[in-house]
């Protein structure tokens, strides 16, 4: 219980910062966490692009030359709307065994266990036999990471190269009949982001047969993108985690577990989300241009050829029949990690010990992490999503994440902890703890 008390303390600690990014405002966080990470003996740095955003990098050096395990997470985060919460979203409350508070799930919870393991490593006299242990807390991943993560590795990379590491991205409990599986993320998709444009002729309003309105023409295409599903362009992750989970294909996952295969189905294929539509600026003027931006989502290895040949299949008769333009506004490849390595075993070690009977399997996030920065910058690094929880399932816990009353389960900051100490200890030489 030491371990978890402090974990969740710190987590409580973290909570009452207001981070929201923007416009972030972390120095006062990470000079607390600094001071504590020095008065343990690590050697410690805090750097960033401007003096009121700096990134923590912690070091414990171990005994003899080995892997570096870096532990990363970040402390900024989305805004709330005290409004819709029960208890205030700064408050860190801990009610019922829960900490609520923004941030709970995304992600300074897994800030204060990876702290808290590697704090209470410290005070216990060890030392890594091999190799060093690197804790990286960064900021302004909610906006792209280019203040934290990115411009960490561009600028000290020699500070932040670690052969393992650990990040957000998958580790709440999934129910599959009677087993409960443990998320592990090896792969995040990339992001091919586009602009679908048509156009007419501008007139009066109060003569619309005598315009030609531009908005409407993008009616057919905003009906396809949403409602119509692209061919599955499988990868490693999803097709490893079908063959773990007993199916041959998409379809039979769904019958037997539709609750599973909501989040399976992203992971299996281009997603194409539209999200902003905009035509005109005045209201008694027919427009001339109208324009539909969309979220499109790539697995790893897949680059814009793949994007556009699921947009054709998707738009189909709908874009044969309507004149468009499209732009790609981003582009983004996805990545990943192998599914296969010594991090794997030890995590699947640390589950087989704590949770018998349940496993680990590979997933792929629809999204992207801080953990892009470090594949790019490190290929050789095995870089991981794990965050276990075990109190709310995967269900449950999702729609906290950016939603209002987030909070988590004060055994599960425990529980994480316990990993993050557990996965240093087999990595990195148990040593004489």
């Amino acid at each position: 219980m030491a371990l978890e008390d402090r974990a969740v303390g710190l987590l409580q600690q973290l909570i009452r910062h207001r981070t929201v990014n923007p416009p972030g405002d972390e120095r006062a966080l990470q000079e607390e966490l600094a001071a504590a990470f020095t008065t343990a003996g690590f050697e410690v740095s805090l750097l960033g692009r401007t003096p009121e955003r700096p990134n923590l990098v912690a070091r414990l050096r171990g005994v003899q030359d080995g892997p570096v395990l870096g532990l990363l997470s970040h402390v900024d985060t989305v805004l709330a709307d005290p409004s819709e919460w029960q208890r205030d979203p700064w408050s860190g409350d801990l009610v019922d065994g829960e900490v609520w508070g923004r941030g709970a799930q995304d992600m300074k919870s897994q800030t204060a266990a990876e702290c808290a393991a590697a704090l209470d490593l410290a005070a216990s006299g060890w030392r890594p036999e091999r190799g060093d242990l690197l804790v990286i807390v960064v900021v302004d991943e909610e906006t792209g990471g280019a203040d934290g993560a990115i411009w960490l590795t561009e600028n000290h990379p020699a500070l932040v190269r670690c052969d393992y590491l650990l990040n957000e991205g998958a580790g709440t409990v999934i129910p599959h009949g009677s087993e409960r599986l443990y998320g592990v993320c090896i792969a995040e998709k990339g992001v091919f982001r586009l602009a679908l444009t048509t156009h007419g002729a501008a007139g009066h309003a109060s003569m619309p047969n005598v315009a030609d309105n531009a908005l409407p023409k993008l009616a057919p295409l905003l009906e396809a993108l949403a409602t119509r599903r692209p061919s599955p362009d499988l990868t490693e992750a999803p097709r490893t985690l079908l063959s773990a989970l007993g199916f041959e294909d998409v379809e039979a996952l769904r019958a037997a577990n539709p609750a599973l295969a909501a989040f399976f189905e992203p992971m299996a294929s281009v997603t194409f989300a539209p999200t902003i539509i905009s035509a005109g600026e005045k209201i008694n003027v027919i427009p001339s241009r109208a324009e539909l931006k969309v979220d499109c989502r790539v697995p790893p290895g897949h680059g814009r050829e793949t994007a556009e040949q699921r947009l054709l299949e998707v738009l189909g008769d709908a874009g044969r029949g309507q004149a468009y333009d499209v732009a790609w506004l981003e582009e983004v490849v996805g990545n990943g990690s192998p599914a296969a390595s010594p991090l794997m075993d030890a995590i699947a070690r640390f589950v087989e010990a704590e949770d018998p009977g349940a496993r680990v399997v590979p997933m792929m996030l629809p999204a992207y992490t801080d953990s892009r920065a470090f594949r790019d910058a490190f290929p050789e690094c095995v870089a991981y999503g794990f965050f276990p929880q075990r109190e709310m399932t995967l269900g449950e816990m999702w729609p906290l994440v950016h939603g209002k009353d987030e909070r988590i389960a004060a055994a599960d900051v425990g529980f994480a902890a316990r990993a993050y100490r557990s996965i240093a200890l087999e990595l990195l030489g148990s040593g004489d703890v």
